[in-house]
């Protein structure tokens, strides 16, 4: 491996692109994508829009997470080659939740120089508006699909002092609100949605606030989830994944819900009915 990077070898430019607003595309970004012979994108019809908003005719490659073994080899070639090349994602940073980071390892494994064009970044323009500490934070990204992988992931993060940064798709939302409170207890949170866009919003709240205006609300748009740090002084929430429903149920009237809005907060906790909520509580009496 090479400890300074090659002048015979052309540079790997990492490009933020927008993350909603076209306006916030970079003056050096739009010359250098103009400028170079080649374009690597995670979708090229995505990019090809962005391009000829810009009147950029440069040629563009498909370099996505389905063809980065095959395809980032070739690029390293022709970055061998002399030529530049530019690495974009579909939004913000590429290498952020996006094949560019393996790209850059194989270039800086070879010697080649790999450069940023700064630009968007979902994760840190919602962290700045969340009104979370900013000082201390990381980014955790999107949560494994399954169950036992996502309680595995927050595991890793619950004592973490700072600033908790995920991503999520609508679809999702829900499931990935509730799988972070059954870990990380009732903590303090932001939601921050369709960035830089027309209806961008952010909500806060506590993560039992936010879960229950999502039960009335469709989630649309893409997602910034950032979550409160553990502090010192702080009692954590019990877990309640393996809780069960009379458990919860009664942990919520005794923190000052009446019976009907526990029951109901207790079935959407658990993703049970009301119905089964209730007759565990007529088995227990």
């Amino acid at each position: 491996m090479s400890i300074t990077d090659s002048n015979e070898y052309g540079t790997l430019y990492l490009c933020a692109t927008p993350i909603g607003n076209l306006e916030d595309m970079t003056y050096r970004a739009v010359r250098i994508l103009g400028e170079v012979e080649l374009i690597a994108a995670e979708d090229t019809r995505h990019t090809r829009q962005l391009l000829t908003h810009f009147a950029i005719h440069t040629k563009l490659t498909s370099y996505h997470e389905h063809n980065k073994f095959t395809k980032g080899p070739e690029l390293i070639d022709y970055l061998h080659s002399g030529k530049d090349l530019v690495c974009v994602s579909d939004a913000g940073l590429p290498g952020i939740c996006d094949p560019g980071s393996h790209l850059a390892e194989l270039a800086i494994a070879q010697g080649i120089r790999v450069s940023p064009l700064p630009g968007a970044n979902a994760g840190l323009s919602a962290l700045i508006c969340s009104g979370l500490d900013t000082t201390l934070f990381t980014f955790v990204g999107f949560l494994p699909r399954t169950a036992k992988k996502q309680q595995e992931k927050l595991s890793q993060v619950q004592d973490y002092a700072g600033t908790l940064i995920f991503y999520e798709a609508p679809h999702h939302l829900k499931g990935t609100l509730r799988a972070i409170y059954s870990v990380l207890g009732d903590r303090k949170a932001v939601l921050g949605r369709e960035l830089t866009k027309k209806f961008e919003e952010f909500r806060r709240g506590t993560l039992s606030e936010l879960l229950s205006y999502y039960e009335s609300e469709t989630p649309r748009g893409e997602f910034v989830i950032l979550v409160a740090g553990t502090s010192e002084n702080e009692t954590k929430a019990e877990p309640i994944i393996n809780a069960s429903p009379v458990e919860l149920c009664q942990k919520f009237i005794a923190e000052g819900m009446d019976k009907k809005e526990a029951m109901r907060k207790t079935a959407k906790m658990l993703g049970i009915s009301r119905r089964e909520v209730y007759k565990s509580l007529l088995a227990e009496d």
